[in-house]
């Protein structure tokens, strides 16, 4: 089912945003081409042997970016869930409290990965750095949110988008949400003393 004639302030499917992340080829062409997750194949993603969750709840891949790092909710339930990004290279963290809110991050600063650490100038390069290297990617964010049933417009702001990041990385989502390998050693933070960005 196509999202892309909703109206652009209701948004579309009633919480079914998965299966537009891996279907609609709009959002797919920003999502796994411009933010670099890609849901095509959700029932396909498989995180790597003996990662899981020191809490023992269940940690589901659902999307994986181009490096083979994993998007996985935590839990269990539907799309409210909490999202984790699992990093190949030892590295966890929370992302988002559902996926609606990951969509949202994505849309307005998919170089998120780029984000801790760095000062406004820093970041406002990087994402000076996006656009110079997709010339639409303001056409592209807009195209895709209003497939999902978003009106662009309502997206918050970069700032606000990050700032949520950092919160989530520091907060009681973190410490509830920690990530261990196989041999049973905590993962690293993905935002390990990450500070708030103002742009």
């Amino acid at each position: 089912m196509n999202g892309s004639n909703a109206p652009a302030d209701v948004p579309a499917h009633h919480g079914a945003l998965l299966p537009l992340l891996g279907a609609d080829q709009e959002v797919i062409d920003f999502f796994a081409g411009v933010a670099d997750l890609d849901a095509t194949n959700p029932a396909d993603q498989e995180l790597e042997d003996g990662v899981r969750l020191a809490s023992g709840a269940r940690l589901e891949q659902f999307a994986r970016a181009g490096s083979g790092d994993a998007f996985c909710f935590v839990g269990e339930g539907g799309e409210e869930r909490p999202v984790l990004y699992v990093g190949l290279d030892g590295e966890a963290g929370p992302l988002a409290l559902g996926l609606p809110e990951l969509v949202r991050l994505c849309l307005v600063a998919p170089w998120w990965r780029d984000a801790p650490g760095r000062t406004a100038d820093e970041l406002r390069a990087v994402a000076d750095e996006y656009r110079e290297d997709i010339p639409d990617l303001d056409r592209r964010r807009d195209r895709a949110a209003r497939a999902l049933g978003l009106d662009p417009a309502g997206l918050p702001s970069e700032a606000a988008a990050l700032a949520r990041l950092v919160e989530l990385s520091r907060g009681p989502v973190a410490a509830a949400c920690l990530v261990v390998g196989y041999e049973g050693d905590p993962l690293d933070p993905l935002f390990a003393g990450t500070r708030v960005i103002n742009l």
